[in-house]
């Protein structure tokens, strides 16, 4: 049997859906007795062996295990696919959450990112929850900009952000919750090109890779995501079972040569891609100072 490791932490509910654990629970039962597990278990046997890792779940992960949390995620053209695939994996795997990836264009078409990977939403801004325990927001250029511009879409930000629990973004998503004025008074990170953007939304600019102020939390630059989607999962269901998804995914980064910052990267890289990113930061100025 084929297991989908996504479904190993996520989203089953029911000994209807636990046929991925049986291969999982007869190969650690194997491997405990050193010996091999019956060809044919019967279902009672099948079912027990369920039951077993369930429980040793249970114990490992505590209350955490199940909740009901609703996400919404906001897919926007332009948007920077990277900046929401990572979390979006680790919240998706939270057992018992419902993701609902918000578009803000066409029902039902697929929303293209900003190097045109596509991404299927599941729902409208009108038919989105009203109650969210996370509001999510990616980041992007000029697709970025135009939400910002986009009234449509910064009023729905500000009512679902009103009661969300967490009111969250990666990247220059951060600009979007700017604009949106949700931001003010409020430690915060963004994308290194727009961080120093931050105090024209009232924000006070952080460089670090996830920065929490009361219900609110930013994540730094596109990678940051994986990050970010780790630490709110501990947030919302604990540490152990934030690292049980860690060693799911088997985030343990190491990049092949140091980089990714400015005081990593070597300087001619660094001052090259600085003036190739001032414009960026200029263009969201001019969108800060749009405001009412």
């Amino acid at each position: 049997m084929t297991i989908d490791r996504r479904m190993l932490l996520g989203g089953m509910a029911g000994a209807a859906a636990l046929g991925p654990f049986l291969a999982l629970e007869k190969a650690m039962a194997a491997q405990a007795a050193s010996a091999a597990p019956p060809a044919n278990p019967s279902v009672e046997e099948q079912k027990a062996m369920a039951a077993r890792h369930m429980g040793t779940m249970e114990t490992v992960l505590g209350p955490g295990l199940w909740g009901k949390e609703e996400v919404a995620m906001l897919l926007y053209p332009g948007f920077t696919a990277l900046d929401l695939v990572g979390p979006h994996y680790f919240f998706a795997c939270m057992f018992g959450a419902k993701v609902h990836l918000v578009t803000t264009a066409t029902p039902n078409a697929a929303v293209p990112s900003d190097l045109g990977l596509a991404i299927q939403p599941t729902t409208t801004m009108k038919d989105c929850p009203k109650d969210l325990d996370l509001i999510f927001i990616p980041g992007g250029t000029d697709g970025t900009m135009k939400v910002m511009n986009d009234p449509v879409a910064i009023a729905w930000l500000q009512d679902r952000a009103s009661r969300a629990r967490h009111v969250t973004s990666v990247c220059t998503g951060s600009m979007i919750l700017g604009k949106a004025g949700l931001l003010k008074g409020k430690r915060a990170t963004s994308h290194w090109a727009a961080r120093n953007v931050l105090p024209d939304f009232g924000a006070i600019p952080v460089d670090a890779r996830v920065v929490t102020d009361g219900k609110v939390t930013t994540g730094a630059g596109v990678s940051a995501g994986l990050d970010f989607g780790i630490a709110l999962v501990a947030a919302l269901r604990g540490k152990a079972y934030a690292e049980a998804l860690m060693l799911q995914a088997e985030y343990h980064p190491e990049p092949p040569f140091p980089g990714g910052t400015m005081a990593t990267t070597t300087p001619a890289v660094g001052g090259m891609m600085g003036e190739m990113f001032a414009p960026l930061e200029s263009k969201f100025r001019a969108i800060a100072k749009q405001q009412g």
